[in-house]
Order: structure tokens, then sequence, then C-alpha cells
């Protein structure tokens, strides 16, 4: 990959990871797996490892997963194609990510309070359609209705999209996003009764972990705002072995 950008996908990765422990999706896990397979909590719990019910709940789930990527990566690719169109701007839209990264992780951390951030809007479906594909649709509804939830920390991460040097390197940081939202929820939905009992001993902890990422996003918005994080990537691609670089 073209610029050395293996920290800005540990960022992206992290990113969706704070996302999915966000208290707007971390609760609404077992609501969203019952759901898209139509299963009661109770049934979700007693699935067998290696049953018809298993493999039931792994293909609405990887469903699910590819509705919501859909969403953000395009979302990837529009914001890097304009960075893209706005290149002699590159420098200025630089440093106006890294003022929006600071800003998100101010407010995810608790230190500004700004209630147009605090706003959801979530877009809800009555009755799933049938099926995987409806299951998509579900991922692709959740996207777009929460966007406003997750909306900070997905924000940072559009912002290094817009000044990716290529509109690939864009669809790749939203896709390493998607992935970091999508592999705990994978493992969720196959191991729902010790998901359950982690959350009740994790929910007390979710204002540290918000708290957690937002320093995280602040240290990179003054990153990308002094142009470090250009340096920083460098320093991670000399530290990747050669055949590792040839696989980028």
């Amino acid at each position: 990959m073209r610029g050395g950008a293996g920290v800005s996908l540990a960022v992206a990765f992290a990113g969706g990871l704070f996302s999915f422990l966000s208290p707007c999706v971390l609760p609404l896990v077992p609501s969203y797996l019952s759901f898209i397979t139509g299963m009661s909590l109770e049934d979700l719990q007693r699935v067998d490892e290696a049953g018809a019910g298993r493999r039931r709940v792994l293909g609405h789930s990887l469903a699910f997963v590819l509705g919501f990527s859909l969403v953000f990566v395009a979302l990837g690719a529009s914001f890097s194609a304009l960075g893209q169109a706005l290149f002699d701007y590159r420098d200025v839209i630089r440093k106006a990510g890294g003022v929006l990264i600071v800003v998100f992780g101010l407010y995810i951390a608790g230190v500004l309070r700004l209630s147009w951030l605090g706003r959801s809007r979530a877009l809800t479906l009555r009755s799933k359609p049938a099926g995987l594909l409806g299951s998509v649709l579900v991922g692709v509804t959740f996207a777009i209705g929460w966007t406003p939830c997750v909306g900070p920390i997905l924000g940072s991460i559009l912002s290094l999209a817009g000044t990716a040097e290529t509109v690939a390197t864009g669809v790749t940081l939203l896709g390493v996003y998607s992935a970091g939202l999508a592999v705990p929820f994978l493992v969720s939905s196959l191991a729902l009764g010790a998901f359950l009992a982690t959350f009740r001993r994790f929910r007390a902890w979710i204002p540290v972990v918000e708290r957690t990422a937002g320093v995280v996003l602040v240290i990179v918005g003054v990153l990308v705002l002094t142009n470090y994080f250009i340096v920083l990537n460098s320093y991670a691609l000399s530290l990747t072995p050669a055949w590792l670089l040839k696989r980028l």
C-alpha cells in the first residue's frame, strides 16, 4: 500500500472496535441478532455448535456485516474521491481534518458538549425482509440509521480517508474500519451466551472505553494536523518486513 498506511489501518480497525463498544451499538447486539435470524434470545443461546442453527446465525450475521460494510466503504470512496478532486487544497484538507478529529475526540472524551453530535435519528425496519438479502438490507439500514451515533469515530476515519493518497487507500481504510466493527459482532453471534455474561460485567467500563477512544482520536488529530501522522506511517513502513510489503 502506498505511503505506508500501516498506522492508519491500525487506527481504522481500532475505530471499528470502539464503535462496537459504544453505548448505542453494544447493548443492541442481541436485539439485532434476534431480528435478523428470527430466533429468540433463548434459542440463540442454545444454538448447537455444529448444527443447522449455528449455520443460520453465521449466514445472517455475515449478510448483516456485508450490508453495513457496503455503506461505510461507499462513504470512504466518496470522501477519498473528494480529496482527490481537491488535490490542490490537500494541505488545507489535512489541517481541517486534523481539527475535526481533535474536536470529535474531545467530544467522545466528554470535554466538549456538542448537542448536534449527540442527536441520533435511528432508521428502523418494522419487519425484516425474508432471507439473507433481507439481512443485508438490515445491515444497510443499521449503517445509515446509526451513523449519527457512531459519527464522531466514523467521521475521524472518513477525515483520514479524505487525506488519503488514492481512492483505493480510502476504501481500504473504511473496509478495515468495517472489519473492526464486524469481527466482534460475528464472535458475539456465535457465542451469545458468553457475550451476554461478558456484557453484564463490562457495562460499567463503557464510559472508560469512550474516554480512551476520545484520547486516541485527539492524539491522531494532532498528528494529522501537524503532519506527523505521515512521519509515523513512514516509520511503521520501515519496520515492516519486505515480504509483507510486497503483499500490501
